[in-house]
């Protein structure tokens, strides 16, 4: 990522036509507004509802956007299991559709999908090209909206990250913050591997490839899958200790942190044993790459606390 990565700068040429951002309140829409400038224009629900597919083409419309960033996702894992229909409307068709008006104003489509589409057993971080194979209907909903949303749009970009966190909304981090201040002792997670990626970092990341292309012109090599993720990898032990250790140094006390086995800690839904991406096409590409996850994780942690 550029040099000036956290500084204020306008990522965006201000002279350019709206952004339309999905999923308002959500934490990525939440980076992309405070990141972008006045370009941004998040919508979200009611305004524009993928169970609604009329408020799409009313949206677009008014706002005739110049590219779409749809942050929009069923997010809800273990909810999906029995939520089939509604997560595939939420992750595939809806945003299918919305591509196909892309496609009809020939404009950039930039849809986020997710590190569940792979099963976890290469043992490898999984490139780009590496057959998918999800395990869930969460990831089995994001992989139909790959597919979907890359057949609608000649200019779609699909950005797969994974273990988004934020000093807003509902997410791991601020899980184990909470957690961590109530209890002297904590079980968490140790054998799943993955890249913890903040909400932040990759709204940047998405600004940057826009920007990109906005500067260069589009090429028809830009359309494809990209891994956009923190650089490092942990286990979402590792992750729990590194926030709880920053949270240290802003008051609170430290508590007793156990590894255990996915199998001791069931869910619905089945997660990768090890999701781990390479993000190398991202750099090659628009010259991008997402900061280490363990520093933007103390930055969100200082950000957290700085709310309070």
């Amino acid at each position: 990522m550029s040099k000036t990565q956290h500084q204020p700068a306008a990522i965006l040429a201000p002279n350019g036509g709206p952004v339309l951002v999905t999923g308002q309140h959500g934490q990525l829409a939440t980076a992309l507004r405070a990141l972008g400038g006045p370009r941004i224009q998040c919508i979200g629900r009611p305004e524009l509802d993928f169970d609604a597919p009329d408020t799409l083409q009313k949206t677009f419309d008014a706002i005739k956007p110049s590219a779409v960033i749809n942050a929009a996702a069923w997010t809800a894992v273990d909810l999906a299991e029995s939520e089939d229909a509604a997560a595939t409307r939420a992750n595939a068709t809806g945003p299918a559709e919305l591509a196909r008006l892309c496609a009809a104003a020939d404009i950039p489509f930039l849809h986020v999908s997710t590190d569940y589409v792979f099963a976890g057993d290469k043992g490898a971080p999984y490139v780009e090209t590496d057959p998918i194979s999800p395990q869930t209907v969460y990831g089995r909903s994001k992989a139909m909206g790959e597919a979907l949303t890359l057949a609608a749009n000649p200019k779609t970009l699909i950005f797969r990250t994974a273990w988004v966190y934020s000093a807003h909304g509902k997410n791991f981090v601020r899980t184990m913050l909470n957690a961590g201040a109530k209890n002297p002792a904590l079980k968490v997670v140790g054998d799943q591997k993955g890249n913890p990626t903040s909400a932040d970092d990759l709204a940047r990341a998405l600004l940057e490839v826009l920007a990109y292309i906005e500067k260069n012109g589009w090429q028809d090599a830009f359309a494809g899958i990209y891994h956009a993720c923190g650089t490092g990898e942990t286990t979402w032990h590792g992750l729990a200790v590194a926030t709880l250790q920053e949270a240290t140094r802003h008051g609170q006390a430290m508590p007793d942190i156990t590894a255990i086995a996915t199998q001791d800690w069931p869910t619905p839904a089945k997660r990768p044993a090890d999701s781990r991406m390479d993000t190398s096409k991202l750099a090659r590409t628009f010259g991008v790459t997402l900061p280490h996850w363990g520093d933007s994780v103390k930055r969100t942690v200082r950000d957290i606390f700085n709310q309070r």
